[in-house]
């Protein structure tokens, strides 16, 4: 697997900073199957869908919205980012992106998490004090699902199966990914099933991420894993522009109405300045934020540390308008994606960790 870019989304409906209107939900939907249309033409290699069960997100069916931009791509893989897979079924999620990966030509993919939002529990009558072995329960019966059929299994949270014949079947090995914002518990519990690792880095300095990714790996060789079995993709938000002044400028504004907007919700509210928001555009802050050589400069400066294989940027966070989103999808897409991977294939896809 040579080194992969793209782009993630939640699909946030919030309100224009300027105008104060909110996104009508078709609309946003839509604008989301032509951001990955796009990114397809522009030569990214992935397009992620988040799964959120509030009325200040649009997609809390990621499949549905997937299969959609798989009618409208050709190349690009198509994931969700994340599937809540602790409040969800693991026989409808490996059914449904089965069935996306039929549908797409083998593109689907899977990044399971726990989920940092907790509405969904009780949406679907699940008690949180089992927050982390309902995960883990169901992360099991996914797994298996994928490796057999029928299906025999037995937990102690969702019912048993027998024989279940649980179709249809995908031409291939489904890829799961596990997603982790940086629990030291889940980064093992990864690399011991061998699975990828689907890192989130949100804020302030990357480097502090580094142990994690050096933990997950370490588990991963002990339980007995190859090496190139151990990927792992970096996902942080983003925005490029033709100057850094420009990225900054246009898109803060929109970060800073999704950030308010997001954390109020949550019993925060810390607003985050422009002086903040710069902050993390430096050399070594989260964002990729920036220029396309500022970006570049980053994502390589992260692959000496982390030596992963795939960077994921977060372009949506606060309702960055179409066309600017569509604009830098371009700049990712031919000024940032050919650099990267030419370096980092000079490299052999691994520098070492600095």
């Amino acid at each position: 697997m040579s080194f992969e870019l793209g782009i993630y989304h939640f699909g946030e409906l919030t309100p224009d900073p300027a105008t104060g209107a909110l996104p009508a939900p078709g609309t946003r939907l839509r604008e989301l199957v032509e951001q990955a249309k796009a990114a397809d033409e522009a030569g990214l290699d992935i397009f992620a869908v988040g799964e959120h069960h509030r009325t200040d997100f649009v997609v809390s069916s990621p499949a549905v919205v997937l299969a959609a931009m798989a009618e409208n791509t050709s190349r690009i893989k198509l994931s969700s980012a994340v599937t809540v897979l602790s409040s969800d079924d693991p026989v409808r999620v490996f059914q449904q992106f089965a069935t996306l990966d039929l549908l797409s030509g083998g593109r689907a993919e899977i990044i399971a998490g726990r989920g940092s939002y907790i509405e969904s529990f009780p949406v679907f009558g699940y008690d949180l004090n089992d927050y982390a072995e309902l995960f883990a329960e169901k992360l099991d019966l996914l797994l298996k699902l994928r490796e057999e059929n029928p299906v025999s299994w037995q937990g102690r949270l969702r019912p048993t199966l027998v024989n279940g014949d649980i179709t249809p079947r995908p031409d291939r090995e489904l890829p799961v990914w596990v997603a982790v914002g940086g629990t030291p518990a889940s980064v093992v519990r990864a690399g011991r099933l061998g699975l990828p690792l689907s890192l989130a880095i949100i804020g302030g300095g990357y480097r502090q991420f580094a142990p994690f990714v050096d933990l997950y790996r370490k588990a991963g060789a002990e339980a007995g894993h190859a090496p190139e079995k151990l990927k792992v993709s970096i996902n942080s938000p983003g925005f490029v522009a033709p100057t850094h002044r420009e990225a900054i400028e246009v898109s803060h504004p929109y970060f800073q109405a999704g950030w308010m907007a997001n954390h109020h919700q949550r019993g925060q509210g810390v607003p985050m300045p422009k002086t903040a928001y710069e902050a993390q555009a430096t050399a070594g802050g989260a964002f990729f934020l920036g220029s396309a050589q500022e970006v570049i400069d980053k994502i390589m400066a992260q692959h000496r540390l982390f030596r992963h294989d795939r960077m994921m940027i977060q372009l949506g966070f606060g309702n960055l308008p179409q066309k600017e989103a569509l604009k830098s999808i371009e700049l990712l897409g031919s000024e940032v994606a050919p650099v990267v991977r030419k370096e980092i294939a000079a490299l052999g896809g691994t520098e070492g960790t600095a």
